[in-house]
């Protein structure tokens, strides 16, 4: 089996409402497709969604780097090759790892389609039995948090996930509201993206949010601060994730040197897909940290492939990849029953995808071929 022809299929997916973080509001979130073809007549689907101010990319780069740096590379190449062909996309350009999973991901759906067997069952086979998901409320005025977190209770979640990062102060009464909300067994995790910028900031709200008793502090302050986050560390007992501070193995080892965080945050689109990631996720289980796999909110193609990594892995002990309920439309139909999220146990990622809505949502086609 070889790889004989790929798409780059651009697209804008529609969120019901935008979606606030620190440094961004998402009106749609831009996303490109790469399904790639192999001369035995099977498609394999991976997805790219960056983030300029995680990944260096944009939409309209990584169309360009995926037509004439990465694709070129692997034309001829069998999708089990993954080594290889990661070898091959680094040697031609340096990061762009968003570009790079979408890639990574389309090489294991044929991988599973070919052996007619689920992604998860060729990294490692099905350690847990079931896969949850936080409700992630993006940031809103405290009432208003704290209202959709009692919906969120009354619709079946067991859990939420804060975002946060505007401002100090105005961010712990947005915490507090929702704590008082719905009370201290509802575990409730807080994301400030960065938004606290830097350790002398961000130590200002340790003492203050130690009451509330937080599941986790995730990336409060600027990635790359690596010595702020081992600060931090030291000053609370609240557990601190690395997520913007850690793409890659290389930033792991130093997260890990200088005892910067609890847990990590891996997301395909940071590590370049799935097979980095399962070496990032057995680099922290031996260093004592757990991890969970998140998302840049992708469809259902790129959350299938995060859920098939997690499942995998015992030290995975957490996930956050909702961007399908986000969509008013989606390309794939990966299910959700809340607070789960189901894998059909299809091969391959196991996601049916609607090329009528694809091609709906289309913003800019290109091919590449052997």
């Amino acid at each position: 089996m070889k790889i004989t022809k790929a798409e780059i299929v651009g697209i804008h997916l529609p969120l019901k409402e935008p979606f606030i973080i620190s440094y961004v509001t998402y009106d749609f979130m831009p996303s490109i497709i790469v399904k790639l073809e192999t001369d035995d007549g099977l498609v394999g689907y991976g997805e790219a969604v960056p983030d300029e101010n995680v990944t260096g990319e944009t939409f309209f780069s990584v169309i360009e780097v995926l037509k004439h740096q990465l694709l070129p590379a692997i034309m001829g190449e069998s999708p089990f090759s993954i080594e290889k062909i990661h070898d091959m996309m680094d040697s031609r350009i340096h990061a762009n790892s968003s570009a790079k999973a979408a890639i990574d991901i389309a090489c294991y759906d044929l991988m599973g389609k070919y052996t007619n067997k689920p992604i998860y069952e060729l990294i490692g086979g099905k350690y847990h039995n079931e896969l949850t998901f936080a409700k992630v409320l993006s940031i809103e005025e405290p009432e208003i948090m704290a209202h959709k977190a009692k919906e969120a209770l009354a619709l079946g979640y067991s859990s939420l996930k804060l975002k946060v990062g505007f401002d100090l102060f105005k961010d712990l009464e947005r915490i507090k509201a929702v704590r008082q909300a719905v009370g201290y067994e509802v575990p409730i995790r807080v994301d400030v993206n960065q938004g606290w910028k830097n350790y002398s900031t961000a130590a200002q709200a340790l003492p203050l949010l130690e009451p509330l008793r937080i599941s986790w502090l995730e990336q409060p302050i600027k990635m790359g601060d690596i010595n702020g986050l081992a600060e931090l560390r030291k000053k609370t007992i609240i557990p601190i994730m690395a997520d913007e501070s850690v793409h890659n193995t290389f930033e792991l080892l130093e997260i890990i040197k200088k005892n910067a965080a609890d847990k990590i945050n891996i997301k395909l689109m940071k590590s370049a897909g799935i097979y980095p990631a399962l070496h990032m996720a057995k680099i922290a289980e031996y260093a004592g940290l757990s991890c969970q796999v998140g998302s840049m909110v992708e469809s259902s193609i790129g959350s299938a492939a995060g859920y098939h990594t997690a499942m995998a892995r015992k030290n995975i002990t957490s996930t956050e990849l909702t961007g399908p309920l986000l969509f008013s439309k989606d390309i794939g139909n990966l299910e959700y029953r809340i607070p789960n999220v189901i894998l059909s146990g299809k091969p391959g990622l196991g996601v049916e995808v609607n090329e009528d809505t694809l091609q709906e949502l289309t913003i800019k086609k290109e091919t590449v071929q052997l």
